[in-house]
């Protein structure tokens, strides 16, 4: 589809501007810095499946997702070891301020086109000298954290997710390719032992314009 500019005829800028800000929100134009506003190439939204079914008993979640959509699943990711932990990552880990964390920051592609961040944390006491200390690092690297930690006989029996819709950062807009403010689902999710101890905690940022979030719930009978 061709892309062309777009200009203002007869309305004011701030009119326009907001009204550019709206549409890019929405997937319809895309921002190009130094450029202009354009039409957006069509994008169809990629589901995203919350779902403890979709735990892979070797492999990552996030690919065998992809997989299953037709979509080649990859991630970028770099990872900091003996982070302090900031206030609310403490509280959510259940360690004091400061403690030590194995930070990890990953870029989600999707055919190659980002479609969800994440910052990933783990306390270090609880990997530390075992083959897991780096997440994407090792012979168990990308494998998710349900199978990491099994591999140092730690069982994760659940995750608690708290989705929350916000603006995106100016960053968070740079990484997705989306427009600075565009909304944004924000998941704050928390992983825990069988013996009820916080084992990963993690921010997930999903650009709404691009991506659908479908919870399965499983139903024990």
């Amino acid at each position: 589809m061709p892309i062309v500019r777009i200009e203002g005829r007869g309305v004011g800028e701030n009119v326009v501007r907001r009204a550019q800000e709206l549409l890019i929100s929405q997937g319809v134009l895309e921002g190009r810095a130094g450029s202009g506003t354009y039409v957006a190439e069509p994008r169809k939204r990629v589901r995203v499946v919350r779902s403890s079914a979709h735990e892979q008993p070797q492999g990552s979640p996030f690919r065998a997702d992809m997989k299953a959509l037709g979509r080649q699943g990859e991630w970028e990711s770099r990872t900091d070891a003996k982070v302090p932990a900031p206030a609310e990552i403490a509280a959510r880990l259940g360690v004091v301020e400061g403690e030590l964390c194995v930070r990890t920051v990953y870029e989600f592609l999707a055919d190659g086109k980002p479609v969800q961040l994440a910052t990933s944390w783990e306390p270090y006491y609880l990997m530390a000298g075992t083959l897991i200390v780096l997440p994407e690092g090792g012979p168990h690297a990308g494998a998710g954290v349900v199978n990491r930690m099994a591999a140092i006989g730690v069982t994760v029996s659940h995750a608690v997710e708290q989705p929350e819709p916000r603006q995106a950062s100016a960053e968070e807009a740079s990484l997705l390719g989306i427009q600075k403010a565009a909304l944004v689902t924000h998941i704050r999710r928390t992983y825990y032992s069988d013996q009820g101890r916080p084992v990963e905690t993690a921010d997930i940022v999903v650009p709404a314009a691009h991506c659908e979030i479908v919870y399965e719930i499983p139903i024990k009978r």
